[in-house]
């Protein structure tokens, strides 16, 4: 089955279908392992693997490159993967569409902000008209008819915070009309918004559920019950990460020794167990044998 089919298959079959993000191949192994149906790849999240801020900083080639990574480890797992606003014109969209399908991902989120973009829960953003941001899911959509039927696109709008609701339910339209196959309103702030969003579309919709954000943290019954098809929770790993990496660190320095963090820490075992490390060794084995 195609990548994007299962994501297809995902949806349908899970009310609402729960999609945590990674930043890391043996991460993505956690999130298959635990039984989640799909996973996330950030462009936030790429962005601070590098070091850098969520401002439009990072390259298609660095996102293709990383799901290339994360799709490598789990085949069957479908990928959704942040391309921001698509790195350019139309002609743009459409190779990374391209690129994206040949990666292994099974579906993408486009933006409607101008190209300097900022995070969606962040103050300033900027959106592009909507002939523009039309242009961009219609670039995508024949991209993905060309390259791949099943691969998922979905159109995120960030007019919101910037024009208001009922602008925003005008763009959701729009978008959908022009071939998304879900709609992502971003930093909504009232489940109320999300049911009127929903009603007004044919298609699914998604709620980021972010941490620190402009959305507050919705349980997965609540956005059900306003509608919400499916449910992201884009860094919530990587923030758990860091946030133990920063106190690891700190004691560490002061107490000169790792002895009191080893309770926090997956354990050698537990990793190879993870990553199959045990069957690989039986393989090398195996061929010395022969």
């Amino acid at each position: 089955m195609q990548p994007g089919s299962r994501f297809r298959e995902a949806v349908a079959n899970e009310r609402p279908l729960k999609v945590v993000g990674v930043f890391h191949p043996a991460v993505a192994m956690l999130v298959q392992r635990a039984g989640f149906k799909a996973a996330y790849l950030s462009g936030s999240g790429v962005a601070a693997a590098y070091g850098l801020p969520d401002l439009g900083m990072i390259s298609m080639t660095e996102v293709v490159a990383e799901a290339r990574r994360i799709t490598a480890a789990v085949p069957n797992l479908p990928l959704l993967v942040d391309v921001d606003t698509g790195f350019g014109s139309e002609l743009n969209v459409e190779r990374c569409v391209r690129e994206l399908i040949h990666a292994g991902a099974a579906a993408c989120h486009i933006e409607d902000q101008e190209g300097a973009k900022r995070c969606g829960h962040r103050p300033g953003k900027r959106v592009v008209p909507a002939a523009e941001m039309v242009a961009r899911v219609r670039a995508a959509a024949a991209a993905r008819r060309e390259a791949s039927p099943a691969f998922y696109v979905i159109a995120r709008t960030d007019a919101f915070a910037v024009e208001g609701l009922d602008e925003t339910i005008e763009r959701c339209k729009r978008y959908a009309d022009a071939g998304a196959d879900a709609i992502f309103p971003e930093a909504i702030v009232d489940l109320e918004h999300y049911a009127k969003i929903a009603e007004a579309v044919d298609i699914p919709v998604l709620a980021n559920i972010t941490e620190f954000g402009k959305t507050p943290i919705y349980t997965q019954q609540q956005l059900h019950s306003a509608g919400v098809r499916i449910v992201l929770y884009p860094l919530t790993l990587f923030r758990v990460a860091m946030g133990a990496a920063a106190r690891a660190v700190h004691q560490l320095q002061v107490d000169g020794t790792q002895e009191g963090l080893l309770e926090t820490m997956m354990t050698r075992q537990q990793f190879y167990d993870l990553i199959h490390y045990a069957e690989y060794e039986e393989r090398l084995d195996q061929r010395g044998e022969e």
